[in-house]
């Protein structure tokens, strides 16, 4: 069972999303917050799997929330907004967050990006990706998070792991690639996270575009 806080201030947003994951078997709801200050709360006394979390709520915003709640170790953050601005993206995914979706996305893509979350994979709406994608293009991501010399550190294994996270790929599909056992690529992508001193694996890929690591397996 995949346990989920809710932070959304508007009482109708917030109730119809409740009834959303309410009706998945494998779903449950385990709190809801009004407001920023109210999610860091019960985020810390819940330990939810995942908070799904607005950005514009009052007392505090859904980026200061996340990485609260990200620092403590409190559960996995997605973050769903009404609003697709680079600075909303930027400032949830540095501040940890395992995902970004849009409040104009189906039901199912919804529920979808909540298991892929509690799962350990990072998720991204379409939309934000391209743009993502095209801003490394023309002048790479904003504040690099760290230069070469940070990767000194990492194994060979764990280097091709971070490559593979660079590329979006989910740990099952790096498992496949680079012929390990799933546990064992989420073990790879831990140590990477914690010698790099990031929060989320999406902090990792971004990390990986910017230093341009090769992706093992990618020319065949």
């Amino acid at each position: 069972m995949i346990r989920v806080l809710v932070a959304e201030d508007q009482a109708a947003v917030r109730a119809a999303l409740v009834m959303i994951l309410r009706a998945e078997d494998d779903l449950e709801v385990v709190g809801e917050a009004a407001d920023g200050e109210q999610a860091v709360r019960l985020a810390l006394e819940l330990r939810p799997d995942v908070v799904l979390m607005d950005v514009q709520m009052p007392r505090k915003d859904g980026v200061a929330a996340t990485r609260e709640v990200v620092a403590a170790g409190a559960g996995q953050v997605l973050v769903l907004t009404t609003f697709d601005l680079d600075e909303y993206v930027w400032g949830a995914l540095r501040a940890g967050a395992a995902g970004f979706l849009l409040k104009d996305l189906e039901a199912e893509a919804l529920v979808d990006g909540i298991r892929t979350v509690a799962r350990g994979d990072g998720m991204l709406a379409p939309s934000v990706t391209r743009r993502l994608i095209a801003s490394f293009a023309r002048t790479g991501a904003p504040e690099p998070a760290a230069g070469p010399g940070a990767l000194d550190g990492l194994t060979p294994k764990e280097r091709e792991v971070l490559g593979c996270l660079g590329a979006g790929l989910s740990n099952a599909e790096i498992a496949a690639r680079l012929r390990t056992a799933e546990a064992t690529t989420k073990t790879h992508v831990s140590r990477i996270l914690a010698k790099l001193g990031l929060r989320s694996r999406v902090q990792a890929a971004i990390l990986a575009q910017e230093l341009g690591l090769p992706v093992p397996g990618a020319e065949r």
